[in-house]
């Protein structure tokens, strides 16, 4: 059986989207259907030929910026973009490379641009019995996924933040875990989500981390995103996986844990070493 996260980090349909591109390079997907409305700026978007492509006379970070900034501030006044966040992603195919424009969070899915996030499984280790895992509930109030089951921190890496930052400002955030703690994390494997969401396409890197915390230690949120956390045996996260209690991408993370741990068994989770492969243009 392929678990549902699984399924759903690759639920997308190539062809009722169409390519977003700066120059020539793909950076994107729009929904074939969101492209008309995007056709109501014919001096930013080329819409014609099967693909939209941001307009060459913006040629740089700043112009194309400016121009994409006053799109999505309409697309957003109109309901189209929803959840704004006043936090800058940039657009970049890679980690590590230059932006080619920077845009608000809340439109990287109306516009389907590469992001990227950290998960961290919040490991606890008994000398006497087996381990356990710290699990969030996310708030109620969250743009996303409210009320599902998440991993103890994890957090979108806004531009200006390296990972390791970002860690230890979720890490404090979400958790209350102290910075000399947070920096223990260790990394584990990067995960590719690429889904269609009711506000667009998620193409997601995700950077997972293990961190064992000290048993006589509880998180505590501090920002209000996170409505409780709970320390759960392997066998209850594993089954909440199963339900699709879980977000897909904690899902993954979580798997890649148990996996690497060897906590469960590889045969449970068909399908998933696709996932840390990148999918399409990313």
């Amino acid at each position: 059986m392929t678990l549902p996260c699984i399924t759903a980090a690759r639920r997308f349909d190539a062809d009722a989207h169409r390519p977003f591109r700066i120059g020539a390079e793909q950076v994107g997907w729009i929904r074939a259907s969101d492209v008309p409305l995007l056709a109501r700026w014919p001096d930013v978007f080329e819409t014609d030929g099967g693909h939209v492509t941001l307009a060459s006379a913006f040629d740089t970070v700043d112009l194309r910026s400016a121009a994409l900034g006053s799109v999505i501030g309409a697309l957003a006044a109109e309901g189209r973009i929803p959840g704004w966040r006043d936090e800058t992603y940039a657009i970049r195919n890679a980690f590590d490379a230059p932006p080619l424009a920077y845009i608000e969070r809340a439109a990287s899915r109306f516009f389907g641009t590469q992001t990227y996030a950290v998960h961290l499984n919040g490991v606890v280790e008994y000398a006497d019995r087996a381990p356990q895992l710290w699990i969030a509930r996310r708030s109620d109030t969250k743009a996303t996924d409210p009320g599902m089951l998440d991993n103890v921190v994890a957090g979108g890496i806004g531009w200006g933040f390296g990972i390791e930052a970002t860690i230890i400002k979720e890490c404090w955030e979400e958790a209350g875990i102290p910075e000399h703690i947070a920096a223990r994390a260790v990394a584990g494997r990067t995960a590719h989500v690429l889904q269609s969401l009711p506000e667009g396409t998620q193409a997601e890197q995700i950077f997972i981390y293990d961190l064992t915390l000290p048993a006589d230690f509880a998180p505590r949120n501090q920002d209000g995103e996170v409505g409780e956390h709970q320390l759960a045996r392997i066998d209850e996260v594993a089954r909440w996986i199963e339900e699709g209690a879980l977000t897909v991408d904690a899902s993954l993370a979580t798997l890649d844990c148990l996996l690497r741990r060897r906590w469960i068994d590889e045969d449970a989770c068909a399908g998933i070493e696709a996932l840390f492969a990148p999918p399409a243009f990313a």
